[in-house]
């Protein structure tokens, strides 16, 4: 456990007694957090991490058997939380780190009082009766054309992912996060990222959980925020004006404002 700080490069401040978790999404890090996690440091102790693989985390401890699975991720979390004595505390994750939160809430009961959770989706491939936004054949296109050419996959593919054309500093930035990302681990993430299914997790959730919905997202539709939400018992949604799938970096102040209610 003594390497659990450094391992995900966790960084503490605030000077709240409750605490707040930020995690990630997928090629991203914990910079990601830098427009929302200082507007709670005032009411919480806000906690940032890297997943193992991106931004400062320690490559070394990547091990491709653990981390086969979102369960891998998900452990890291509940071991960070137990590091920090963590308990009753707020998860926020965007994107996969969204299920992450949802596999870590079911393994350490207590450590976690309420989910927020951006742009979520339990599955991103279709199937019959339920539309996670895409086939599994364009799935495994995107899959083979990120293994063949990571750098090639993260200029295109990163401004599509944020959205906002307006605005082309933030597909920028985004496609710098991917390609400072360690290709192999990219590569890895990527498949257990799009191949997951967590449809039946949804329901054990027992936690408050605020559902926040981009009212145009490529890689998580509508109709997937509105699945996540109708699952998890306790939940509500909201339909951010925002559009793209990282919120978090293209209209930080909606989702504070949608985010502080709740808290």
């Amino acid at each position: 456990m003594a390497g659990t700080i450094k391992r995900n490069n966790v960084r503490v401040r605030g000077a709240g007694h409750r605490t707040m978790i930020f995690a990630h999404g997928f090629g991203c890090d914990q910079n990601m957090w830098r427009f929302v996690a200082p507007a709670f440091e005032k009411d919480f102790m806000t906690v940032v991490f890297d997943h193992v693989g991106a931004g400062g985390s320690d490559l070394s401890a990547y091990d491709s058997a653990k981390y086969s699975t979102l369960s891998g991720y998900a452990k890291d979390l509940v071991e960070i939380g137990t590091e920090l004595g963590l308990k009753d505390s707020v998860f926020v994750g965007h994107s996969v780190s969204s299920m992450i939160g949802v596999l870590a809430a079911r393994q350490a009961p207590g450590m976690f009082g309420k989910l927020v959770l951006i742009g979520p989706s339990p599955r991103y491939i279709d199937d019959d009766g339920y539309v996670g936004g895409f086939s599994a054949q364009q799935i495994e296109e995107l899959l083979r054309f990120l293994d063949s050419n990571h750098m090639g996959w993260s200029m295109q593919m990163a401004p599509m992912i944020m959205g906002n054309r307006d605005r082309p500093e933030l597909g920028q930035e985004l496609t710098n996060s991917f390609c400072s990302t360690d290709s192999e681990i990219a590569k890895a993430f990527a498949r257990v990222t799009f191949t997951s299914d967590n449809r039946e997790d949804l329901a054990e959730v027992s936690l408050p959980t605020l559902v926040l919905q981009c009212s145009e997202d490529i890689i998580a539709p509508p109709e997937v925020g509105e699945f996540v939400a109708h699952n998890i018992p306790n939940s509500r949604m909201i339909v951010l004006d925002a559009t793209g799938h990282c919120p978090n970096l293209s209209a930080p102040e909606e989702v504070i404002a949608a985010m502080r209610p709740f808290v």
